[in-house]
């Protein structure tokens, strides 16, 4: 299969988390103590992480500087995405949010960088015709009006499905673009007029050369005019935002990702608005950053000082999210839903199954690694900050005492009620389910060694 190509701005997104309690001596405003930082791609670079977990080969075509934000991004890319460069004129952009308990308090924008209108090399040409799919997310810093870059996609687009996201302050959408995907105050703003969302999207239809236009809602899904015909599309019941940041990134991505395996536009969008739900009610684009800042050494436990440590972060008013299991052979999946917990709240608490437990529940030849360095392992990770042991079959009674707002498991538990879930309820904390990584599992890895 030909790769999924995503051509736009990349952006640095910066989550600074830390603490509060006291204000200002000299204006009221709250004193933050710094506690640690999260990097992720921002722009077309979210877009092309988010089309990753979509499909297997992702192609970003995107300006970048050469600045300590610009190396930044681009460590944060490379090894989930191929990137192909173009010339940036300016310094690379920059978004940081401050953040107490789960809230911004404020967001510190830098950076004037926009695409270079430079002639377009080699490179960027054969990886745009290369694509069996474009990505086209504007961010309104110039990429989608390089000449270039527009002939070369209105050519593209009679061929391949090219779907545009587009932006307030970016170039309308070359004539046969497969799709356009505007949210609500986006087609407002470019019709001039207030409607509801079947009647923006008729509007902005009428007025780009587009096969479709799906203008999107929010919590209430999309909307989606092609062919005369205009169809709604609601997310799944009960699936409750966490965080909205990337929603309209991940259902562009989803929707593109669909057409490249040769969906139609419709059951495209119908996908793209499922997985966006999804991926916000499992805590949005938070779930993609990257640790800068360690915690101090302090603040790693393990056993019964965990208690100890989940107390204190209570008293300052933090947001505690606990998670569980054997974690024996840490592996990526395991890295990956560890990070995506941590991102959920201010500190991230480990419930580690005994070597007891685990026998328990896998049988007499495991765990393949002791208690005692899984804990210690998973200390080393900066997503942990603490590690609490049980011997029980079920976290139910260290749960009972460490009273997480959230409870993080992994997503093939969708089905299951898991029998902790009335303890964490009852202290009025929530479940969140987070997809696995396909493909890596302790067993999995046990079978492989046994059978090589």
């Amino acid at each position: 299969m030909r790769p999924l190509v995503v051509l736009g701005d990349a952006l640095l997104d910066v989550d600074i988390d830390g603490t509060s309690d006291r204000l200002c001596p000299d204006a009221p405003v709250p004193v933050v103590d710094l506690v640690r930082e999260w990097r992720r791609p921002g722009g077309a670079g979210l877009a092309a992480l988010l089309a990753a977990r979509s499909t297997a080969e992702v192609v970003l075509v995107t300006p970048l500087g050469d600045d300590q934000a610009g190396r930044a991004l681009t460590g944060l890319l490379e090894h989930e995405v191929r990137v192909v460069p173009m010339p940036l004129d300016g310094t690379t952009v920059t978004k940081k949010r401050v953040r107490v308990a789960g809230q911004s308090l404020v967001r510190l924008d830098s950076g004037d960088g926009r695409a270079e209108f430079s002639p377009l090399t080699s490179g960027i040409r054969e990886a745009l015709r290369s694509a069996g799919a474009i990505l086209v997310a504007d961010y309104g810093r110039g990429v989608t009006g390089h000449p270039e870059i527009r002939a070369l996609l209105a050519e593209l687009a009679g061929t391949i499905p090219v779907v545009w996201d587009p932006h307030p302050r970016g170039s309308e959408p070359v004539a046969g673009v497969r799709l356009a995907t505007p949210n609500l105050a986006e087609a407002a703003q470019l019709t001039e007029t207030r409607a509801d969302a079947g009647e923006l999207a008729k509007r902005v239809h009428a007025r780009w050369k587009a096969d479709a236009v799906s203008v999107t809602t929010g919590a209430h899904g999309a909307v989606l005019t092609e062919g005369g015909q205009c169809t709604t599309f609601r997310p799944p019941s009960g699936v409750v935002a966490k965080d909205t940041c990337g929603a309209g990134d991940r259902f562009a991505s989803a929707v593109t990702a669909a057409l490249l395996d040769g969906a139609s536009t419709a059951d495209a969008v119908a996908a793209g608005v499922e997985t966006a739900a999804r991926f916000v009610a499992t805590g949005g684009a938070a779930t993609l950053s990257t640790v800068d800042y360690l915690p101090e050494p302090e603040a790693h436990h393990h056993g019964a000082s965990a208690f100890d440590f989940a107390a204190r972060v209570r008293a300052r008013g933090g947001r505690l999210v606990a998670t569980g299991g054997c974690f024996d052979l840490l592996h990526p999946g395991h890295a990956t839903l560890l990070r995506q917990a941590r991102a959920l709240g201010d500190a991230l608490v480990v419930c580690l199954n005994s070597d007891a437990s685990v026998r328990g529940l896998k049988g007499p030849g495991r765990p393949i690694v002791t208690a005692r360095d899984r804990a210690r392992l998973l200390t080393e990770l900066a997503s942990v900050d603490a590690v609490v042991v049980f011997d029980e079959p079920d976290p139910a009674a260290v749960l009972d005492r460490l009273r997480p707002d959230v409870w993080v498991k992994g997503g093939d538990y969708a089905d299951t009620e898991l029998p902790e879930s009335a303890v964490v309820r009852r202290h009025g904390g929530e479940i969140v389910l987070i997809p696995t990584i396909r493909g890596y599992s302790t067993s999995r890895l046990v079978a492989a060694a046994e059978g090589a």
